[in-house]
Parts: structure tokens; sequence; C-alpha cells
């Protein structure tokens, strides 16, 4: 999920939506669905993450700008957890 550099820093994985899937924000985090089926997820976020942090093409980092540890760890393990239910794919990092 994530690494340590050398002085202790984080990095964290890219990931964007599947191009089957969406996503929208609500009240008490983001709906996520999967258009190949009746799939709904819904992800008690709050503001840590916001819809257009997970489209293709988007900085990533910027989710996690002026985050506490805490939460950047909260947000990875949430990353993690939608790209192994598949709405989400890992990005390679250029």
């Amino acid at each position: 999920m994530k690494a340590r550099g050398l002085r202790g820093s984080t990095y964290m994985k890219r990931y964007a939506l599947d191009p089957a899937c969406r996503v929208r924000k609500e009240k008490f985090g983001l709906l996520f669905y999967d258009l190949r089926g009746p799939r709904l997820l819904f992800a008690e976020t709050g503001d840590l993450l916001e819809p257009e942090h997970l489209q293709p093409g988007a900085q990533g980092k910027r989710a996690l700008r002026g985050r506490t540890l805490a939460e950047q760890v909260r947000v990875e393990r949430l990353l993690s957890s939608l790209a192994a239910k598949g709405f989400l794919r890992e990005q390679p990092i250029r």
C-alpha cells in the first residue's frame, strides 16, 4: 500500500475510477456505483476525499495535501479497498 522513503516520507499509489464505475458526493461521503451490474458502495469519507481526485489523470497527491498522517493512512486504505472491489484501478506513476 505505501512505502517509506529515505526520511520517513510516505508514497501513495495512484488510483483512478474504473471506466465502468461512477462516483458522486453525498452528505455522508462518496457513493460508488458499477454500471456492469447493480453494485453500490457507500463510503463514509466525510470531507476526506473528493470525486474529482479519482478521475483519470487527476493528481492524487492533492487529495492528501494538508492531511494528518492518520487521515492519509485512512485514505490510502480506502483507495486500496476500492481497488480490490473493482471500483478503482491502480495507475502507473510516471
